[in-house]
């Protein structure tokens, strides 16, 4: 596999963990990363999460696979721990593109908060990609017409048990 890196992957990690949680198989990270990989010929996997103290492990582990973490310090309200990372990953993804970092943009996350981004992304003359870890993709993500592609159809891929070698 030729790695070009002239696209970019941005994973919204809490809709990711809602996501595949939601889809009743044991979603694995690392298929997932080198499936990622070698769909899209790229390195250049950014993983967005709030950090947690005792998380420590998953975030080595993650990081250690390949992805690239992009943290955004939580804080606990009423018991839960809050730490969207919404505005890290639009940040991110606008700097690249004024920075002319990557032709083919790939965005993990069914949350429709991010349909701006993937106009605005589209605007720019950019390939989008939508990987939607939910069967409820958002309806502002969906009416944009860009390929979209559900978790769960990739089932056969990644789940935990068993990958083909060749990643199909």
């Amino acid at each position: 596999m030729q790695i070009n890196n002239r696209t970019k992957v941005y994973i919204d990690g809490a809709n990711l963990y809602r996501g595949s949680k939601s889809l009743e198989w044991k979603f694995d990270y690392k298929n997932f990363y080198i499936w990622l990989s070698e769909n899209f010929k790229t390195e250049e996997i950014y993983f967005f999460i709030g950090f947690v103290e005792d998380q420590k492990k998953l975030y080595s582990f993650l990081e250690k696979i390949g992805y690239k973490i992009i943290f955004k310090k939580t804080l606990k309200s009423k018991g839960k721990i809050k730490g969207n990372c919404d505005a890290e990953l639009v940040l991110k993804a606008v700097v690249d593109i004024f920075r002319e970092e990557f032709d083919d943009f790939v965005l993990v996350s069914s949350d429709g908060d991010f349909a701006c981004l993937l106009e605005f992304v589209r605007d720019e003359n950019k390939e989008v990609t939508v990987i939607s870890p939910s069967k409820k993709l958002s309806y502002l993500i969906r009416r944009l017409q860009c390929e979209i592609t559900y978790l769960d159809s990739l089932r056969k891929k990644l789940d935990k048990k068993k990958r083909p070698l060749n990643g199909n």
